[in-house]
């Protein structure tokens, strides 16, 4: 019996390597054959290396020139009518939308279309974002609410929105709570000696809250508190949200900030640190966050969609409002001078992502969801 073809369609093999590639194998090991469509820049060995079988695509996140758009199109278009996939899952904003259409264009392809978090387009106060927010919106719900279509969110808030905005019909929509985190990998850690390190581990982007991080670090260096804080990630240039590099490195000249740029080792950047922060404007549901709590890490974020999901307010860390600098100074403030309350914070952190944010969970009712499909 040929096993059923299982094709991703995602827009950087980086992110496929962070969020999928767990998934992708797990599903290889459960039968499917499993094809993963991406832009490949630096970790196609590491697809490859899986035993999945790697297909370059032209795919630009950045791009706006019509020609550009449609020719992605006419690719995806000419992907399926080749591979005839029996399932493809498109993995965030543009490959759901144009992976969708190319879908219906080609006859019936059932389609699981993961947003991993309504980002740029739905918290920006850009005029850009503001014009695009309602055409996003249409293409939704005619293009998502076919059939053979499942859509899963990350966070009850994405869930919410879509569905009471009417782009998502209910029945057509599942909650599964982000990646998962690999609970092997990511373990339980004593805080190191030393003064309290502060880590910010997310792309360097605007609306990461990155900008808010670093007045929350300058204010309580002026108060005169003994820490250390450091931004661990890499830059996005694709993303219109992307800060300089020219501005990291200012920032790290002045003494405010480390910059550490891509670490492949976070697991180690976690057992070096005492806190982990994310300021964030908005998230699916942030995998950094999970892999902080499953590290017994407490944390600070932002009362926001995605966010207060990984953290409960005062349980596994403090939540603080979005874009308030001061507030996020207090509340770091607090966690480094007090170790014991970090320590329950984190052991708390820890239980909850044993209990709700496995990586095993989160494979299991994926894959179920796909064999809830092939059986339609």
């Amino acid at each position: 019996m040929t096993p059923p073809h299982l094709l991703f369609v995602v827009t950087e093999d980086w992110f496929f390597c962070l969020h999928r590639l767990s998934l992708a194998v797990a599903a290889k090991r459960a039968g499917f054959e499993v094809s993963v469509a991406t832009r490949v820049a630096e970790h196609g060995a590491v697809i490859e290396a899986a035993g999945l079988r790697l297909i370059p695509l032209r795919l630009s996140r950045r791009s706006r020139n019509p020609v550009t758009e449609i020719r992605l199109i006419a690719d995806l278009v000419k992907l399926y009518r080749r591979e005839r996939p029996d399932i493809v899952h498109h993995v965030a904003m543009k490959p759901v939308i144009y992976g969708s259409l190319a879908a219906r264009l080609t006859g019936r392809r059932a389609a699981v279309n993961a947003l991993t978090g309504l980002g740029f387009l739905f918290t920006s106060d850009r005029l850009s974002a503001k014009l695009l927010r309602p055409l996003v919106e249409t293409a939704f719900r005619g293009l998502l609410n076919a059939p053979i279509c499942r859509t899963i969110v990350e966070n009850p808030d994405d869930l919410r929105q879509l569905t009471n905005d009417g782009a998502v019909d209910a029945e057509r929509i599942r909650l599964i709570r982000g990646s998962g985190v690999d609970l092997a990998k990511f373990t339980p850690s004593p805080e190191p000696e030393g003064p309290p390190l502060v880590v910010l581990p997310a792309r360097m982007l605007w609306d990461k809250g990155v900008g808010e991080f670093v007045e929350a670090a300058r204010r309580l260096r002026e108060e005169g508190v003994q820490a250390r804080f450091a931004l661990v990630g890499q830059r996005d240039a694709e993303n219109p949200s992307a800060i300089a590099e020219d501005q990291l490195r200012d920032w790290e000249r002045s003494g405010v900030v480390e910059y550490w740029g891509f670490r492949s080792d976070m697991p180690k950047v976690f057992a070096q640190c005492h806190i982990v922060c994310l300021p964030s404007y908005r998230e699916g549901l942030p995998v950094s966050l999970l892999e902080a709590a499953a590290c017994t890490r407490a944390i600070v974020t932002t009362d926001v969609p995605g966010c207060r999901e990984a953290v409960r307010h005062e349980e596994n860390g403090l939540l603080v409002p979005r874009g308030d600098s001061a507030a996020l100074a207090a509340a770091l403030g607090r966690l480094i001078a007090d170790p014991a309350l970090r320590h329950a914070m984190g052991a708390r952190g820890r239980a909850r992502a044993e209990d709700e944010f496995s990586l095993d969970g989160v494979v299991a009712q994926t894959l179920s969801l796909y064999r809830e499909m092939l059986a339609r």
